[in-house]
């Protein structure tokens, strides 16, 4: 697939050329330096995509405490949490107005981006026009509590795909891990999110009905999910930090307030003063998660500009053999004959290996060169597969858990917990079940 794209960006290659300063016809040696030249455009493309990353996972975090402070206003029926709401209206205004200049900027530059994160940034926009609205309806009480979340958690899940398919069109290994790591981070912090705003809906009201402890249950497990991929592909310091984070009083105040919530009658009264606690808890938490989310990003931006140097050193090298190699061309004929040479092993050839008697220098360096681009595609997609297995998971675990909601009309958590329950019962990946519902569905 990686070749495909470089080939595909190959076609196009007119518009880069103007860098060439020289002009020579069509050879490997063009063609090697072309390759260079485009695996910069990515990179510097990909840098651009992170920088829309950054904007987009810090809307993505003011949203999510907007909701929560919206849940406990219109459980309390407007009794509290009003000047906190406002706060954090004022903040994601801000944020957003950075976050559209990050898309104005994207949208301006050529081919920065596919055509599905077009869509979905066309999407978020829609999202981000209809906030003023939805604020406004709050405010004047027009929604229940569970209408604002779900309103808040569509808006935010729109900021997450743009995150998933930037990390899934990543071309280099390391920035595809982190990406990863980054992506799972901010998934499960936005269930971390939900499971504040439902809980605030219970505490904020004096009551948490069992379809209430049902959701947070889900919305827990579902973070579990989420944390240990973000652990498998995460590196130090943020796996250190995470692990710290678990150790702290906030955590275990948490899981304190979690067992009242989950434990208690649908006719039990719930101390409304406890959303305060809840509240502050659940914010420490997602405020900690935050940091690692900075860290991410801040390392993903540092692996970015250091492949683009990287790769800007190999152009100049690059340059400078082909360079050498017009003013004294090596024998093309001897190259050829390697291609027919019936003893020579057919490996040997397609990875440009040179046989033990090669004389010629400069041919050999130009082989190198071509191996050594040859090795890294190879190497670079087979680093990608572990990180892009990890998000290809996700899609069919949510087309699957789609299909069962459609067919059966359960809701999101009872299609959720019906494939984990055969996962259990048959021992098997959570990833293979939903590859068994897809398949059933096709053949029916």
């Amino acid at each position: 697939m990686l070749k495909f794209q470089y080939w595909h960006s190959f076609c196009t290659f007119r518009s880069l050329s103007a860098d060439i300063n020289y002009k020579m016809s069509l050879s490997v040696h063009y063609i090697a330096l072309v390759a260079k030249q485009l695996e910069i455009e990515e990179l510097k493309r990909l840098k651009s995509m992170s920088q829309l990353v950054t904007a987009t996972g810090h809307m993505i975090h003011v949203l999510q405490a907007e909701r929560g402070a919206s849940s406990i206003f219109l459980a309390s029926s407007g009794k509290r949490f009003e000047k906190t709401r406002r706060e954090h209206i004022r903040e994601s205004e801000i944020v957003e107005k950075d976050l559209r200049n990050k898309i104005e900027a994207e949208i301006d530059s050529s081919s920065s981006a596919s055509t599905k994160i077009i869509s979905l940034i066309a999407w978020v926009i829609l999202g981000l026009d209809a906030l003023p609205d939805l604020r406004e309806r709050i405010g004047a009480q027009k929604l229940s509590g569970e209408e604002a979340v779900t309103a808040y958690s569509r808006l935010i899940a729109g900021l997450i795909s743009l995150i998933f398919e930037v990390a899934d069109a990543a071309i280099d290994p390391e920035v595809s891990r982190m990406l990863v790591a980054l992506f799972n981070l901010v998934q499960g912090k936005e269930m971390a999110g939900q499971e504040r705003a439902v809980g605030s809906l219970a505490f904020g009201s004096g009551y948490c009905s069992e379809r209430l402890q049902q959701k947070i249950l889900h919305l827990i497990d579902a973070q579990d999910r989420s944390f240990r991929i973000f652990l498998e592909f995460s590196e130090e310091p943020v796996t250190t930090l995470w692990h710290d984070l678990q150790g702290t009083a906030v955590v275990a105040e948490l899981l304190r307030l979690r067992r009242i919530l989950t434990g208690s009658q649908p006719d039990d009264k719930l101390e409304a003063d406890l959303s305060d606690a809840w509240f502050e808890s659940c914010s420490e938490r997602l405020t900690a998660m935050w940091s690692m989310q900075s860290r991410l990003v801040d390392t993903l931006q540092q692996r970015c500009a250091a492949l683009i140097e990287k790769a800007e050193e190999e152009l100049f090298d690059s340059k400078g053999l082909i360079q050498a190699l017009r003013d004294k061309p090596p024998a093309q004929a001897e190259l050829v004959d390697r291609f027919f040479d019936p003893g020579l092993p057919v490996e040997q050839s397609l990875s440009f290996i040179p046989p033990v008697h090669e004389t010629q220098e400069q041919a050999r360096s130009v082989i190198e060169l071509l191996q050594a681009q040859s090795r890294h595609l190879a190497n670079i997609e087979n680093e990608l597969s572990s990180a892009k297995r990890a998000l290809n998971e996700r899609k069919i675990i949510e087309r699957a858990k789609g299909i069962l909601m459609a067919r059966f009309d359960l809701s999101e958590d009872e299609a959720y917990k019906k494939m984990r329950t055969t996962s259990m019962e048959q021992n098997r990946r959570l990833a293979e079940v939903a590859e068994s519902v897809l398949d059933l569905i096709s053949l029916s």
